[in-house]
């Protein structure tokens, strides 16, 4: 049995390992639905990170100081997915949140047009109606080299190496 400590002091018990989305779910469904990700002893988390131990747990959602960050992550994730979608030549490189947004570096031959990105945005808008599951996965260093070199993605397997 584990003890899960929770921010407005209350404690919970398991006697099972439990998902970040598990808890959220059993601490009600508003906050499941509200739920972005969660903090384990102040570490931030997937809502698929598993919980065995006695750990604090905070869930992130979008009135938290980390959602804007975290949403920005997610939506530049999201625009490298709609080029791709569209340009699949295009080569994806770095995008990191920035202070006032997001951003990505891209690499084609020509560069894109203001009728481009109306229709980037339009693809992106579609990828978030479709609602898919978004799950980090984290590969050990080779096999990420690995997979963007068969990809054709020679930046990131650059930036990983």
């Amino acid at each position: 049995m584990f003890k899960i400590s929770l921010p407005d002091g209350s404690v919970r018990e398991y006697e099972e390992p439990i998902t970040g989305e598990d808890l959220a779910c059993d601490i009600g469904p508003g906050l499941l639905k509200a739920a972005l990700a969660i903090k384990i002893d102040g570490i931030l988390k997937d809502l698929s990170e598993i919980i065995d131990n006695d750990s604090s747990v905070s869930i992130v959602t979008s009135s938290s100081n980390e959602a804007l960050e975290l949403l920005r992550h997610d939506a530049a994730h999201i625009m490298a997915e709609a080029v791709k979608e569209l340009f699949p030549e295009t080569q994806v490189t770095i995008g990191p949140v920035i202070e006032n947004g997001f951003y990505y570096d891209f690499s084609r031959e020509t560069p894109f047009t203001m009728d481009d990105l109306e229709i980037i945005e339009s693809r992106m808008n579609e990828i978030v109606d479709r609602d898919e599951k978004i799950e980090r996965q984290i590969w050990d260093r080779e096999k990420a080299i690995k997979f963007f070199t068969k990809s054709g993605e020679i930046y990131k397997a650059q930036i990983i190496q």
